[in-house]
């Protein structure tokens, strides 16, 4: 049975998952939590997605925390992922935060690229 760990709290520069407090920015993919090494979202580029876009097959869609307001992503970034059939959904960190929870529980494959606030 699928384990997809929960975002608990964010805030103070990193994140609390699972009860586990993880500092700066954070990746979730196929159910595991890993630190993330972007921290701008106008530096991000197609590189920082590499992960992703190789396990395709385990991501419907990727919900980008772009900080602490919404922002729009790179155009390289959103090319490549839109090349790798990989849908992108962008909001502030605490709203992409939020909405994984939600739709991590729902049993949807979903990867979160959040950049800590």
């Amino acid at each position: 049975m699928r384990q997809a760990p929960s975002i608990d709290a964010w805030g103070g520069g990193g994140f609390r998952v699972s009860g586990l407090w993880r500092p700066g920015s954070l990746l979730i993919l196929d159910d595991v939590a890993q630190a993330w090494p972007a921290s701008d979202l106008a530096a991000l580029t197609p590189g920082d997605f590499a992960q992703v876009m190789a396990s395709r097959a385990a991501v419907e869609f990727v919900l980008l925390g772009t900080g602490l307001t919404q922002g729009l992503p790179p155009r390289e970034v959103r090319d490549a992922l839109k090349a790798a059939g990989i849908g992108l959904e962008f909001m502030s960190t605490e709203a992409a935060a939020r909405t994984y929870n939600i739709v991590a529980s729902e049993g949807r494959r979903v990867a979160a690229a959040l950049i800590a606030v």
